[in-house]
Parts: structure tokens; C-alpha cells; sequence
């Protein structure tokens, strides 16, 4: 009776835990569909970025350039804060999250829509999230532009 006592203890912790984990990755990948959703709309934005990037953040942009936070930061020193507007708007599709504890993979397909006369442009787009003090940050990203999506405005 009592080894079936325990066993059924045992399941019933295990349930628990995976109800858990579930529920917490469940929150976290929206917290992070979330956060992705208002970086692409506030990409103009230094504030944006502070809260987006990591210190350590290693960008591989589809030029194949590397660059830094501080890099990205020093870009918008000097400049009035929504100077950028009047460029693209930036939206994500085909977003897919992947958590593995404190650590996550974002990959997307961003489609930036121009005003004007210039063409459109997607790239296939890939975050590398570290979760630390309780946020997410991203620590490595990877932007691939998709040459065959570069359409001529009308």
C-alpha cells in the first residue's frame, strides 16, 4: 500500500511540474512574441533598442557586417528621438519560439513595406534571447535578406 501511495505521490508531482513548465513557456513565448511585436513597431526608437539588445549583443547584419549594442546606441546619439519616421514599416510573419530555460530562439520572416518608391524587402530573420534578472534580452542575431521578395513599389 504504501510503495502504491508513493507512486501515485510521484505522478501526481510530476503532473504538477509539467503543468508548470508548460504554463511558464507558454507566458515566456509570448512575452517574447510580445516584445518582438513592439520592437518592430518603435524600431525608430533609442529606447527601443536599450530594452531590446543585450550589452553583449553580437549582430550579424545581412550585409555581413558585425556590430554591438553600443554600436546600434551610438547610432541615434545626436539624433531626435522618432527622427526615423517616414521610413519602412517593419511586421514579422511565420514566427516561430523555441525556449530551452532561460534561453530562446526566435526566427521569423520580417517583411519591411516602404513608403514610397522603394521596394519591398523580407529577410529571414533569427534571435538568440537570454533571459536574465527575470527579462528577456536578445544576445545574437542573424538578418538574411531573401533576394527573390525584393518588389519594385508600384
Amino acid at each position: 500500500m504504501r510503495k502504491v501511495l508513493q507512486s501515485k505521490c510521484r505522478a501526481t508531482m510530476f503532473s504538477l511540474v509539467l503543468l508548470v513548465s508548460t504554463s511558464v513557456i507558454a507566458d515566456d513565448a509570448a512575452d517574447l512574441q510580445a516584445m518582438l511585436d513592439a520592437f518592430l513597431s518603435g524600431v525608430t526608437e533609442a529606447d527601443t533598442h536599450d530594452r531590446f539588445w543585450a550589452e553583449d549583443l553580437i549582430y550579424t547584419s545581412s550585409r555581413g557586417t558585425r556590430t554591438t549594442k553600443a554600436d546600434i546606441m551610438a547610432g541615434f546619439a545626436g539624433a531626435e528621438e522618432g527622427s526615423g519616421d517616414g521610413g519602412p514599416e517593419y511586421s514579422s510573419e511565420d514566427v516561430q519560439i523555441q525556449i530551452y530555460g532561460d534561453t530562446a530562439v526566435v526566427a521569423f520572416r520580417l517583411v519591411a513595406s516602404p513608403e514610397g518608391a522603394m521596394a519591398k524587402q523580407e529577410y529571414l530573420n533569427t534571435g538568440t534571447f537570454v533571459k536574465r534578472n527575470n527579462e528577456w534580452r536578445v544576445v545574437a542575431w542573424q538578418a538574411t535578406i531573401i533576394p527573390d521578395t525584393i518588389i519594385p513599389a508600384q
